[in-house]
């Protein structure tokens, strides 16, 4: 028996997709897909992947102020990725080892991400159950 795969869809702001549009986010490229031994996110042409043992902590957040989410981002507090279509509410997963998901090259390396998806405490659920969701 295979272990299931979850696909978490991005929620998108209306004020928000003409200009994600222009980076190559729409509906149809941002997503969170967790399965038993990974998660991977995609926002457009920006990708995460690491192993899902990797996640050690989630955290609900938001709502957001627009200025400080929307778009890729990077935290200069703490080095965490942010990719935020919406202002609403998102999750942060926090990891053991940092990953490589803003510049090419694996660098600069993030302790944690955090995801605008439509539904933040079902993936919350998802990452935090025991063998794979």
């Amino acid at each position: 028996m295979t272990a299931p795969v979850h696909r978490f869809a991005f929620r998108f702001d209306p004020p928000y997709r003409p200009v994600l549009a222009l980076l190559g986010v729409r509906p149809e490229t941002a997503w969170v897909r967790v399965d038993a031994q990974e998660v991977a996110v995609r926002f457009g042409p920006w990708r995460l992947r690491t192993a899902r043992r990797n996640v050690t902590g989630v955290e609900r957040g938001g709502p957001y102020r627009w200025w400080r989410v929307v778009g890729p981002r990077l935290s200069l507090a703490d080095a965490g990725v942010t990719f935020a279509s919406s202002t609403a509410a998102g999750l942060c997963l926090r990891f053991a080892e940092p990953v490589p998901a803003l510049l090419p090259g694996g660098w600069p390396r993030h302790p944690g991400a955090t995801v605008t998806v439509v539904d933040p405490d079902a993936l919350a659920r998802v990452l935090t159950a025991p063998g794979g969701g």
